[in-house]
């Protein structure tokens, strides 16, 4: 007597992915994702949403860390990112937290 399974190896294809999603996740959370790529001029003007002449003007006033290749500008993301954290204006107190301190 034989037996027939029918499956949508799709489905089955999607339930795999996601069990193996689900057994390597602590595997891969136990290693912080180190993007150390370099951005020129222009790509880091894209990463940073401002022109390219603001990213010169940073260089000139020795602002943003920055790798010369030759005469060529070069930016480590992870330095950027750094630089980016230095920069983070804390939020300001809510009246009502400012109100309970001051007599």
């Amino acid at each position: 007597m034989k037996t027939t399974l029918e499956f949508d190896i799709q489905e089955l294809a999607s339930q795999v992915a996601i069990q193996v999603g689900k057994a390597i996740k602590p595997i891969l959370d136990q290693y912080p994702l180190r993007e150390d790529r370099l951005y020129d001029v222009q790509e880091l003007a894209e990463y940073l949403s401002v022109s390219t002449q603001w990213i010169y003007e940073r260089v000139q006033l020795k602002e943003i860390l920055y790798i010369k290749v030759g005469r060529l500008l070069r930016f480590k993301k992870s330095d950027i990112d750094c630089w980016l954290d230095t920069l983070k204006v804390p939020p300001m107190d809510s009246p009502l937290q400012r109100s309970q301190i001051t007599p």
